[in-house]
């Protein structure tokens, strides 16, 4: 598969702190790629130098295959930082159409495409009106709709979300599912490990500026099992801690069990059949992207 964004051994200082050391990942055409970390593990920094923002110390980044020169690929890039970085006192839709204008698209493209994401956003009825007018969620709408609107190949969104009540978050959920469909690359950096649950193939997982994991979401998971299983039974009383399982939890007919060491779900299936319990399912607890976050930062900061 090719690959939209490459990083090759990327390192960058401010003084003497080191911001990032020896990053190198590589990003496939149309993936929804998540880049998470704690406060201050180099994700903002790294994302500034992808879009030719800062300049790295040592390290080389290509886009589509081809070695990137700072701002001269801002046409192919839509960069939405955590921060508004909007003109307060400038009409909604000219702002956009300035912005487009910028990337390079010419006035009359920029405005029927303007048009098309307002009306596919729900928000017409603003376009006459002042940043400073809109509500938080209406500022991040349109935050999405200016980092969108010239077609780049490759999209950042650094928490997108905020600020969006749960039906505009599904709304912009859905654009990004569909800019992926269409051949975009998105990068997306949040703190809300469900969303990534949700939305991202792959993941990168940053601290104190190294990178700590480097997978595919369902491989993440997989690879930190902890040998739990969840069953829904009306029997639950039916259980009890055995020789080779614990009950972590019994409630609302359903018990989580824990395996202990070279037992299988195999032993589980047995010990039901053997003893005629009447069950609704059975299913692996993998442990969750928060989770694993958790247990990866506090063994890298021990």
């Amino acid at each position: 598969m090719n690959n939209a964004l490459e990083l090759k051994n990327i390192s960058k200082k401010y003084g003497n702190y080191q911001a990032l050391d020896n990053i190198s990942f590589t990003v496939p055409i149309g993936s929804i790629f998540g880049i998470l970390g704690p406060n201050g593990a180099g994700k903002t920094t790294m994302l500034r130098i992808i879009t030719g923002i800062f300049l790295q110390d040592s390290g080389e980044v290509r886009l589509d295959g081809k070695l990137a020169n700072g701002l001269s690929n801002s046409a192919s890039i839509g960069y939405m930082p955590e921060e508004r970085g909007l003109y307060k006192k400038m009409k909604v839709e000219e702002q956009v159409i300035y912005l487009a204008q910028l990337k390079g698209m010419a006035y009359s493209d920029a405005k029927e495409k303007v048009n098309t994401w307002f009306q596919r956003l729900g928000m017409e009825d603003w376009k006459n009106k002042k940043m400073e007018e809109l509500s938080k969620g209406m500022g991040q709408k349109l935050q999405f709709v200016c980092t969108v609107v010239h077609n780049p190949s490759l999209i950042i969104l650094d928490e997108p979300f905020t600020g969006l009540d749960p039906l505009n978050a599904d709304l912009i959920k859905d654009e990004i599912f569909n800019l992926a469909k269409q051949g975009s690359t998105i990068l997306f950096s949040t703190h809300r490990m469900e969303q990534v649950d949700e939305i991202c193939n792959q993941i990168v997982l940053i601290n104190k500026g190294k990178i700590i994991l480097n997978n595919n979401v369902k491989d993440a998971r997989k690879s930190y099992q902890n040998n739990q299983f969840i069953i829904e039974t009306e029997a639950i009383n039916a259980f009890e801690n055995s020789d080779f399982f614990n009950i972590i939890k019994s409630e609302n007919q359903t018990v989580t069990l824990q395996l202990h060491d070279m037992k299988t779900i195999h032993d589980i299936l047995s010990f039901i059949v053997s003893n005629k319990i009447q069950i609704q399912s059975i299913r692996e607890n993998l442990p969750t992207l928060h989770e694993i976050f958790i247990q990866l930062v506090k063994e890298d900061n021990i």
